[in-house]
């Protein structure tokens, strides 16, 4: 049997994100993560959102095996097997796999940084196609917002990942915002969580 990875960040914070996506979703529904990662989140969601279904998927074939083992350690049966997906991809998911769609919740964590970033065009155009009629796509990290002081810790944050990959770094809440509105997305709401992270609610714009 596998063993699962461990992310200390997705331990922490995984708590804080249940609450809002509690307030925030009906009871049943249909769920696709984006860039499930070590799996702690789906794993912890599904045990707390019982009506709903989840399909996890991550970018990395390596992160699959972890994904199953937390969600088996986890005991849930409302999670389906874990699948490729790249978001730069223009079918969702790979070649070979298919999910039932559209989803009722599209949510992809701590991604949008540490990718370059087409990966939010992506993401954006992605679930844009997935989403159901009334849907949402919920992304949590940290951001940068014009008006709004940046955290040294999160300042911190955004010199290393660019010192690791040029690529990468904290991206501008309201950049993502444009990204998102050329998809057809607006933004719905936004909450403040701990450690300076955001949890954004993204919704169709309605029709002109």
């Amino acid at each position: 049997m596998p063993q699962p990875s461990h992310s200390p960040a997705a331990e922490r914070n995984r708590q804080p994100i249940l609450q809002v996506l509690q307030a925030l979703l009906p009871a049943t529904g249909h769920a696709l993560e984006v860039a499930s990662g070590t799996g702690q989140h789906v794993a912890w969601f599904a045990a707390a959102l019982p009506g709903w279904t989840w399909q996890p998927s991550d970018a990395q074939a390596e992160s699959l095996d972890s994904i199953t083992a937390w969600c088996t350690d986890a005991g849930v049966h409302n999670v389906h097997p874990p699948v490729l997906l790249d978001v730069l991809a223009p079918q969702w998911p790979r070649s070979g796999a298919a999910f039932a769609a559209p989803f009722d919740l599209v949510y992809c964590a701590n991604m949008l940084h540490i990718a370059p970033w087409a990966c939010c065009a992506g993401l954006m155009q992605g679930a844009a196609r997935h989403l159901a009629p009334g849907g949402r796509l919920v992304t949590y990290g940290p951001y940068l917002e014009d008006g709004v002081p940046t955290a040294p810790g999160n300042r911190d944050f955004d010199a290393s990942l660019r010192e690791r990959n040029p690529a990468w770094g904290l991206r501008r809440l309201e950049d993502v915002a444009q990204v998102a509105a050329q998809a057809g997305l607006r933004l719905a709401a936004r909450h403040a969580l701990p450690a300076n992270n955001l949890l954004l609610v993204w919704a169709h714009a309605p029709q002109p």
